[in-house]
């Protein structure tokens, strides 16, 4: 029954929590602006299909017969942004290379938090061999200049498996060694509390220990990491696709538009500056949101 009780309690607590660091989150303005900046982001790359197209024209298609005639043209109302050296609308470009970034973003970080998550609280949980055989192995990743073997691994590759899901892969692969750390000593902490000790007296096994008490609790560090995460992913995106090893023609990204207009720096810095721009402001907003969201999880500031 004592055992019942902490259970109980505990349940009541992380509902509290839980509402308390929302609230909190709702009075962090930049944290909103944040958080709304992505929503416009996913909501204009969710639909650009309906309007991109029908208004600036498709960005996709190079018109040979007018390209000459729209070639790098300066913002006007017709293209808000201008045009490229092969005369598309850099706006709709740029709409169109948010759905590379976004995916390559929130899917890697997902792969990357899931194979994170799995070994971490493998080692944390279990401990002994199993603990020291996975820190070892994390440690090697974590050794090794992260953007440097990714641009290693990318470049050993054949331009035709050049793409999204190889970007995805090869920072999923690279980028779950942090989270592993993290989520071991989140674990590590949180298993010696006395409910999870309760309920290991009350005959639990160890799965249900893991995933109903201990994995709930030991998250919130990894959610925070995971948030911030999905900027660091669009930068390492932007940064292969700019050296040419990441997105390939005719896909479009935010780096493959930059790589392709700083020929035109000088005299068109246009090409340069608004997807540029983009990607500030993108993996600037996952910051803020991840640093708003680990201001409301803790539990030591003040309403």
């Amino acid at each position: 029954m004592a055992g019942e009780k902490s259970y109980s309690e505990k349940h009541r607590e992380n509902r509290t929590l839980w509402g308390d660091a929302f609230r909190r989150l709702r009075r962090n303005y930049l944290a909103l602006f944040a958080l709304g900046w992505i929503f416009i982001v996913i909501l204009a790359t969710a639909t650009a299909d309906l309007w991109v197209p029908q208004t600036f024209g498709d960005p996709t298609v190079i018109d040979s017969a007018t390209a000459v005639q729209t070639r790098l043209q300066l913002p006007s109302a017709q293209h808000p942004f201008g045009t490229d050296d092969m005369g598309r609308d850099i706006f709709g470009r740029i709409v169109y290379g948010a759905r590379v970034s976004l995916t390559v973003g929130i899917f890697s970080t997902l792969l990357t938090f899931a194979i994170g998550i799995l070994l971490g609280s493998i080692a944390g949980y279990m401990g002994g061999w199993l603990d020291a055989v996975i820190m070892r192995i994390t440690d090697i990743f974590l050794s090794f200049p992260y953007v440097l073997l990714a641009v290693f691994m990318m470049s050993v590759l054949p331009s035709e498996m050049k793409g999204v899901w190889t970007v995805v892969a090869v920072i999923a692969v690279l980028g779950w060694a942090g989270f592993a750390r993290l989520f071991r000593s989140s674990v590590l902490s949180v298993k010696e509390n006395d409910y999870v000790a309760a309920g290991r007296a009350l005959g639990a096994s160890s799965w249900r220990l893991m995933f109903k008490h201990i994995l709930p609790n030991a998250v919130m560090p990894a959610l925070v990491t995971a948030t911030m995460a999905i900027g660091e992913a669009i930068l390492t995106e932007s940064a292969l696709s700019f050296l040419g090893l990441g997105i390939q023609p005719p896909q479009i990204s935010w780096g493959r538009m930059i790589d392709d207009g700083r020929r035109f720096l000088t005299n068109q810095p246009q090409l340069v500056l608004y997807p540029g721009l983009a990607i500030l402001l993108t993996v600037l907003a996952f910051m803020l949101l991840g640093d708003g969201i680990r201001d409301a999880l803790d539990v030591k500031m003040k309403d």
